[in-house]
């Protein structure tokens, strides 16, 4: 197996440093899949503890000046290892103003994905940094374990109001409830909902829109004005927006009953 990659953009590597944080934000460690094309960065639900499953995809063309990988054979031209999230962040936090960033795979008595980020000083000379990061390599029988999610089918999709919007709402009901209630039409409104046995308090959110897919899966004798819901614990929904740091251009919110809630973020959408 053979991984090294690297990244002359700023730009590049600013967005790259800020998709580490999330990742770290969301859990203590997490999957790396390196293909020939793409980088993944996956949280199973059992490293979640049932609560954020994540499944995030990097083009390599999209951050990457050089990218040279060899998976574990011809056949699976792959490699999967799992590292410590927040080890990987404070690495990457290192390069800011940094000329290139490299990775590699490496082996000094045991695995690491060995970072090594070269600054430049205030005299215009340069210096390096590096970091080893311990990583365990993932045995290809595990593979089964962390392939992409399937998205369950729900009639309704919505786009997203700006998230750290939504943040600061469900923050003011954490300290009212702990469950949250999401409600979203095919006319483009969104609640969010909680109920105690004092209160209720929803905060509504019109003319957000509806992916065109959303319209075109949805039950031909589905009223838009209907509302799918969805009840969650609303810690784990916060965990999952406090975990947002790339800034996304649209966000898209699925729910699917009963307690289940697709975000999807990037600017493809």
């Amino acid at each position: 197996m053979k991984f090294r990659a690297k990244i002359m953009d700023a730009a590049c590597l600013n967005h790259f440093t800020r998709v580490s944080c999330m990742v770290a934000k969301l859990a203590r460690a997490c999957t790396l899949r390196i293909s020939p094309r793409k980088l993944h960065f996956i949280l199973p639900d059992s490293a979640a503890g049932s609560g954020v499953s994540m499944w995030c995809e990097l083009p390599q063309e999209n951050f990457f000046s050089e990218f040279q990988m060899e998976g574990v054979s011809e056949e699976n031209n792959e490699i999967y290892v799992e590292l410590m999230s927040e080890n990987l962040a404070r690495a990457l936090k290192t390069a800011q103003n940094a000329r290139a960033l490299k990775v590699k795979l490496t082996n000094k008595h045991f695995p690491c994905l060995t970072i090594s980020i070269e600054l430049v000083s205030l005299s215009s000379s340069s210096r390096m940094v590096t970091h080893d990061i311990p990583v365990k390599v993932i045995p290809r029988k595990l593979w089964k374990n962390l392939q992409e999610p399937t998205i369950p089918d729900s009639d309704v999709s919505i786009y997203l109001p700006v998230l750290k919007t939504m943040k600061s709402v469900v923050e003011k009901m954490k300290n009212i409830s702990s469950h949250l209630i999401i409600q979203a039409n095919l006319n483009g409104d969104l609640n969010l909902k909680i109920e105690t046995e004092l209160v209720c308090v929803t905060t509504h959110f019109k003319d957000l829109g509806n992916p065109p897919l959303a319209s075109e899966n949805a039950s031909q004798d589905r009223n838009p004005e209907q509302m799918a819901e969805v009840h969650v614990d609303i810690k784990k929904f916060l965990q999952l927006l406090a975990g947002q740091q790339v800034n996304p251009t649209r966000a898209v919110c699925t729910p699917v009953q009963p307690h289940v809630v697709v975000l999807a973020a990037g600017p493809s959408l």
